[in-house]
């Protein structure tokens, strides 16, 4: 029997990508920066493949092996991003502790230089291009979405929100005062001002009939 297994075959669930499969790992990685990088840049309109290949030293071979397309590759990587940072499925037995963790987890993702730059592009471009909006609907904003509706359903379940309130409109004052505050105005993000908005994000969801 190989050393690595056990009788119960548990050796083979330890083992670790090797050789060509650890390779291909740090050939995605190094062209998953060059993407976000390049998208911070210039942007996802005048973002190209070429560019891609150019900041991460590697052959438009690897690029295409992986993605189709530029949007394919936009949209795959993005959405992995943004499934990382999903609100949690089981909320934490309260509504109020769930509104401040949802929007310290936001102030935290969107104070990424990165992501800074990103999202707006790519809002802007979604607007100008139906495909891309599409798109990014389905693989990015619709699970988060449907993540933050089963947090408002386990809080309409304790009782703390009605059950007849305007779920489309709920789930929208979740975020969306956060991300216009961080993405388009600018000002504070301070504890302070979590505080307030999760307290006037709690009395609106309590008015969203």
């Amino acid at each position: 029997m190989d050393s690595t297994s056990d009788a119960t075959g548990h050796g083979a669930l330890d083992r670790r990508p090797t050789g060509s499969a650890l390779l291909r790992e740090s050939v995605t990685e190094t062209i998953r920066r060059a993407v976000f990088e390049e998208l911070a840049e210039t942007g996802y309109a005048r973002m190209s493949m070429e560019a891609v290949t150019r900041r991460a030293r590697v052959g438009k071979a690897a690029l295409y092996r992986r993605w189709p397309s530029k949007e394919a590759m936009v949209v795959e990587l993005v959405s992995e991003a943004a499934a990382a940072h999903l609100p949690a499925p089981a909320g934490s037995g309260s509504l109020r502790a769930d509104v401040a963790r949802f929007v310290r987890d936001t102030v935290a993702d969107l104070s990424h230089s990165l992501a800074g730059r990103i999202i707006p592009d790519l809002v802007a471009e979604s607007a100008r291009n139906p495909s891309l909006r599409e798109a990014l609907h389905t693989a990015v904003l619709a699970p988060r979405r449907a993540a933050v509706a089963a947090l408002l359903r386990q809080a309409m379940e304790r009782g703390e929100l009605p059950a007849d309130i305007d779920m489309g409109l709920a789930v929208d004052l979740f975020g969306a005062p956060l991300y216009f505050r961080m993405l388009a105005v600018g000002g504070p993000t301070d504890e302070a001002y979590v505080d307030r908005l999760t307290r006037a994000v709690l009395a609106a969801l309590a008015a969203s009939r």
